[in-house]
């Protein structure tokens, strides 16, 4: 993995041989907890890059003709995570786009290598706490349910950091959302 993440401002914009808004060579990914801005993040640096964005919750919840929230309810986190697998693989072998992920896609060790080899692998990360705030102003998360938010982000941490770590480039998503993006443009080979 590289340095973690977001330089200074004044470092981005003077970094040698850095032509910030180039197009990569192969798809951006975006990997990291609920609520990190993996969405909201791959909107906007897919609109910086002129890049298609897709969203895979979105891309499974299309395929299911269902909500994520009705598919872990008729088939179960294994359920969902057998279509996660399947659509990240078709988006991963297929053009140059921004993909957001699910945050338990990166801990399939199929999907982790898959992404590791074929695309730009970027870890958004946030504190806990910050997590915890941005996903109370939104439902539809079932692993959320009846949980508190900073409680269950917590253990989903402990299970999922080490997996997040082995992407390519860490972000650090707090502040500005332009400044996020900076940081990613800047971070990508």
């Amino acid at each position: 993995m590289s340095e973690n993440a977001a330089l200074p401002r004044h470092d981005r914009e003077n970094a040698p041989d850095r032509a910030p808004d180039r197009a990569p060579d192969r798809p951006i990914v975006l990997i990291g907890p609920m609520g990190a801005g993996k969405s909201t993040i791959g909107q906007r640096l897919a609109t910086r890059l002129g890049l298609p964005f897709t969203d895979v919750d979105r891309e499974i919840e299309r395929a299911a003709g269902l909500d994520i929230s009705a598919i872990f309810a008729r088939h179960g986190e294994a359920g969902f995570r057998d279509g996660e697998r399947r659509v990240i693989r078709r988006l991963a072998g297929g053009p140059v786009q921004v993909i957001a992920t699910g945050g338990g896609a990166f801990v399939n060790g199929e999907t982790r290598a898959l992404l590791l080899g074929c695309c730009h692998v970027v870890w958004l990360d946030a504190p806990l706490a910050t997590l915890a705030a941005r996903v109370r102003r939104r439902g539809g998360r079932p692993l959320l349910d009846g949980r508190d938010p900073l409680a269950a982000l917590t253990a989903l941490a402990a299970e999922r950091t080490p997996f997040y770590a082995e992407a390519h480039v860490r972000i650090e998503a707090v502040g500005d959302r332009g400044a996020v993006v900076d940081a990613i443009v800047a971070a990508l080979p």
